[in-house]
């Protein structure tokens, strides 16, 4: 049994180009799809989040429309009552990247407004891709490759193939016309090559250690995949 290291976001809000809060937090499926998959392999998950905050959860991401109806749904947020590992959550801070034999983001826009800026963070992030530890992260948790930031300057994700959320999908999702800046453009100016797979589509890339999905539909592949590099 390992220990693999969950890192949410702590925003309950994404903070629009007009200065708007929208509503937001990690989304449910990108959570509990992995965490399902880790720990019915027998891993232990801890939960870390910027200050040691409660994350939220995007509550549209509990809405039935998005989940394949309402059985699922209620599914869903069942099994997020189960995850009592997100009542506790350490401060990201003071994790200790040895305990862990891998590390995972999910998305949901609550990423773009915290993790994309969090120090600590990006800290973690150079740390674990230097250590050659499976680091899985799923549709918009990308956003937190844009603090890895090394001390020339450079980010440490430039020249690393990898998917996130596209801008096609959130203009499909009817947010793109209001964000102050989109992911894969951001990622792409990082330097970080983006493979886009179609819209809402499972589509997952893996590029070394690192293993990254495009939206809520790659969180269960993401998973596979971490599991397959855990060995």
């Amino acid at each position: 049994m390992s220990k693999i290291l969950f890192v949410m976001t702590g925003a309950d809000h994404w903070t629009l180009a007009d200065g708007t809060a929208h509503p937001t937090g990690f989304w449910a499926e990108e959570a509990v799809v992995p965490y399902r998959a880790v720990k019915a392999a027998g891993h232990e998950v801890v939960v870390a989040t910027p200050g040691g905050v409660v994350p939220p959860v995007d509550r549209a991401s509990l809405a039935a429309q998005v989940n394949g109806g309402q059985e699922k749904a209620d599914e869903i947020a069942r099994a997020l009552e189960e995850m009592t590992e997100l009542r506790t959550p350490v401060k990201l801070a003071e994790v200790d990247l040895a305990e862990f034999a891998a590390v995972f983001y999910p998305g949901g826009h609550g990423p773009m407004e915290d993790l994309a800026v969090d120090a600590e963070s990006g800290r973690l992030l150079v740390a674990a891709l230097d250590s050659g530890r499976p680091l899985a992260v799923v549709c918009h948790g990308p956003a937190a490759l844009l603090a890895a930031v090394r001390s020339d300057g450079g980010n440490a994700f430039a020249g690393y193939r990898a998917a996130a959320f596209t801008n096609e999908e959130e203009t499909q999702g009817g947010l793109a016309g209001q964000a102050k800046w989109l992911l894969q453009d951001r990622l792409t100016e990082a330097g970080v090559e983006v493979r886009a797979g179609e819209p809402w589509a499972p589509h997952v890339v893996v590029d070394r250690n690192l293993i990254t999905g495009q939206n809520p539909a790659s969180s269960a592949p993401v998973a596979e995949e971490l599991l397959k590099h855990l060995g």
